[in-house]
């Protein structure tokens, strides 16, 4: 038995080496049919070392960096195949593929870069680290109150850009010894300013439910996902609803762990299918593409698991439920949004239509969530955060404009030292 499990996982390795290997060959093609980068273009770069598992994390930036790069131009630094063949493959910056420390190191040289933005916490991130005269700054791939959100790894970069209070005062309570005023800077949610994609329905009087649940997690503490839990009961009961419409939008990354987590994701799916072959006018969804941005904006209400997602709804300022972890293991950090919220039980969750009612016309839940929402990301008019996203790079560049001239001065000042130590010998 133990035989035939190492020669699986040989088997597995060496598919993986070779389906590495030809990504290599493809994006290294691909980039050499378009035009080489121009020396000493980037101002901004954007580090992402992740494969193409993880492209949600770079998808919502996309937009805003776009407009970004209309002032300081924006290149994105990939470091694996797969990462980067995506990136080609989208309305996305630049990309320059690095897979190695010598290729990243010989782009770098050809290159102005003063900021290097982190959209994640790869550890493969502590090799861009190395280099000095540039800022290097967390800007995350969602805002929540996850553990992930207050992880020691900030203090590895010289700024964050945070959403709002919500993230400084939760920053705050956690980290020790760590200069709030000084590192963080609140840029609210750029990417609601920038929704896109086009409704794949045809807009009626249904009332739009938004499931939008994690993944699985990889350890009890971070056991959020609900499909195994919630998701069956909640999504046949908006499936046999002839007035309502079901958008279920999972994580990409669900049942990578758990087999049975997958399997009743796939179950959901078979639901999906069955219930529009059953009535086609019904024109439920099941949205695994790369826009984000309407199906938040179209869903009269959304259920969602304690993730990035609860908050990238909440910008949008409309009614919302977050699933309650079956596991209670899982860490919830009460002290936010989440000890105010409107919580969906696993045994209530067949009941998802009479809920969905209750939220949509109780006028003290929806004064509560206007307040929240002002909390985690301040202004939410349009435009609004975009603004602050780019003041907080004004900012960041003209520090470095400072550090610069500092920087040659002192120089000028040793090479002044020098002349009058040579005129004292003579």
């Amino acid at each position: 038995m133990g035989a035939l499990s190492d020669a699986k996982k040989a088997y597995r390795l060496l598919t993986r080496a070779l389906a590495s290997r030809k990504a290599v060959q493809r994006v290294r093609r691909r980039l050499a049919e378009r035009d080489p980068h121009p020396a000493g273009h980037y101002r901004v770069a954007v580090y992402f070392a992740d494969g193409d598992v993880n492209m949600y994390q770079m998808r919502q930036w996309y937009r805003p960096l776009l407009e970004l790069s209309k002032r300081w131009p924006v290149v994105v630094l990939s470091r694996a195949a797969t990462g980067a063949d995506k990136l080609l493959d989208e309305d996305g910056p630049p990309v320059a593929f690095v897979p190695t420390v010598r290729d990243l190191e010989r782009f770098v040289a050809t290159q102005d870069i003063r900021i290097v933005l982190y959209v994640n916490q790869n550890t493969r991130n502590f090799q861009m680290f190395r280099y000095g005269r540039r800022w290097h700054v967390f800007i995350n791939h969602g805002e929540s109150d996850k553990m992930y959100m207050t992880t020691n790894q900030y203090k590895a970069y010289d700024y964050a850009l945070v959403a709002g209070q919500a993230a400084r005062g939760r920053l705050a309570r956690t980290l020790w010894d760590y200069d709030i005023d000084r590192r963080t800077i609140e840029i609210g949610r750029p990417q609601a300013d920038h929704y896109s994609g086009a409704l794949p329905y045809t807009a009626d009087d249904r009332t739009v439910v938004l499931y939008a649940p994690t993944w699985e997690g990889d350890r009890p503490s971070a056991h959020y996902g609900s499909i195994a839990s919630h998701g069956e009961s909640l999504a046949a009961a908006v499936l046999a609803s002839r007035t309502h419409r079901l958008i279920y939008r999972p994580h990409p990354r669900s049942g990578v762990v758990d087999p049975e987590y997958g399997a009743a994701h796939r179950r959901i799916l078979a639901a999906i299918s069955a219930a529009n072959s059953a009535d086609p006018g019904a024109q439920h969804v099941y949205d695994d593409g790369p826009e984000l941005g309407w199906q938040l904006a179209a869903a009269d209400v959304a259920v969602v698991d304690i993730s990035a997602m609860v908050y990238d709804r909440l910008a949008v300022g409309k009614p919302l439920m977050i699933t309650r972890p079956a596991d209670e293991r899982a860490e919830v950090d009460t002290s936010g949004y989440l000890s105010d919220c409107e919580w969906l039980d696993a045994d209530a969750a067949a009941d998802i239509l009479a809920h969905v009612e209750r939220v949509r016309a109780d006028e003290a839940a929806i004064a509560r969530l206007r307040m929240w929402v002002q909390h985690y990301f301040g202004d939410t008019t349009p435009g609004a955060a975009t603004a602050k996203f780019h003041a907080a790079i004004e900012r960041l560049m003209s520090e470095w404009d400072e550090w610069q001239a500092r920087e040659i001065g002192d120089v000028r000042g040793d090479e002044d030292d020098d002349d009058d130590e040579a005129d004292e010998e003579v």
